[in-house]
């Protein structure tokens, strides 16, 4: 019996075997690099730094200075002392802006953003996050009246919970503009020891504590702490943590340059937000805050 036509077709169908594996090797090798590639541009695009908003001009009004106030808790004194010296600017209004990195579901992503501030009253965020500088994602979020609502590419939060948390970013955000923290007679300080102050903010008929705590040795605000709802669905509250990163002036005005905000329950910052503009006393905030976008 020859064997020459068997060995023949098993050798013939041997080598369509052999050569689909080094194709399918070849497609794995090929999807693997190319979604690294991917992953490598994506990452790219996000180290990117946006432009900046617009530096447009604001038409303001003249700023008016008071005394320091006397009855301040001594580390609070002594933080304002060293920031204004014997008299402070009175802030009614206020337009921030600068550029920022935020953390979104376990991503971080560049940012521009630019607040507008009725002191002590409303606040409008505009938070534009980019990829290779071009906008991605926006947030229009307000606190008008009262009221807090959040817009989002996802959706729309707003309820009892956002106007908690909504609050007490009115008041944290001061860091930026200090000088309202002890010129406006709704915030009032309580003394602790040398390095820690409480502070009571009003929230309708209700009362918000915020912890103050200053370094020893500088005597610069480091942190406000207060206890804040997470989202529109949370049911407790969670430690909300604000820390000034740093300080320094921006536009001759002394501000928080580095402000970092974090929830206890997590291990770092989602917000590292980084301030370039100041303009005292907006004559248009009122518009601004109920502008469309």
């Amino acid at each position: 019996m020859s064997f020459g036509p068997i060995a023949a077709r098993m050798n013939g169908s041997a080598r369509p075997v052999r050569a689909s594996k080094g194709i399918a090797v070849n497609w794995i090798l090929g999807l693997t690099v190319a979604l690294g590639l991917l992953l490598l541009v994506g990452w790219g695009g996000l180290q990117v730094r946006p432009e900046p908003f617009p530096d447009e001009r604001v038409p303001t009004t003249e700023t008016r200075y008071v005394p320091l106030p006397g009855d301040l808790p001594v580390p609070v004194e002594r933080f304002y002392r060293g920031l204004y010296g014997d008299r402070v600017p009175v802030i009614e209004t206020v337009l921030l802006a600068g550029r920022a990195t935020l953390r979104v579901a376990g991503v971080t992503l560049p940012a521009r953003w630019r607040f507008v501030h009725d002191v002590g009253n409303a606040y409008r965020h505009e938070i534009v996050t980019s990829w290779f500088g071009l906008p991605l994602l926006r947030v229009d979020e307000r606190y008008v009246d009262g009221v807090g609502r959040l817009e989002l590419p996802f959706g729309v939060e707003e309820g009892p919970t956002v106007n908690q948390g909504a609050n007490l970013a009115l008041w944290a955000e001061a860091m930026w503009f200090p000088a309202a923290l002890i010129t406006d007679p709704r915030a009032e300080w309580e003394p602790v020891n040398d390095a820690t102050a409480l502070l009571r903010v009003p929230f309708g008929a209700i009362t918000e504590t915020f912890v103050a705590r200053f370094d020893p040795a500088s005597g610069q605000l480091v942190l406000l702490e207060a206890m804040r709802y997470k989202g529109a669905d949370a049911t407790d509250k969670t430690l909300w943590l604000s820390r000034a990163g740093s300080w320094g002036e921006v536009d001759r005005q002394p501000t928080a340059t580095v402000a970092l905000v974090q929830w206890l329950d997590e291990a770092r910052p989602w917000a590292d937000f980084r301030i370039e503009r100041i303009v005292l006393n907006v004559s248009d905030a009122g518009a601004r805050l109920r502008a469309d976008r």
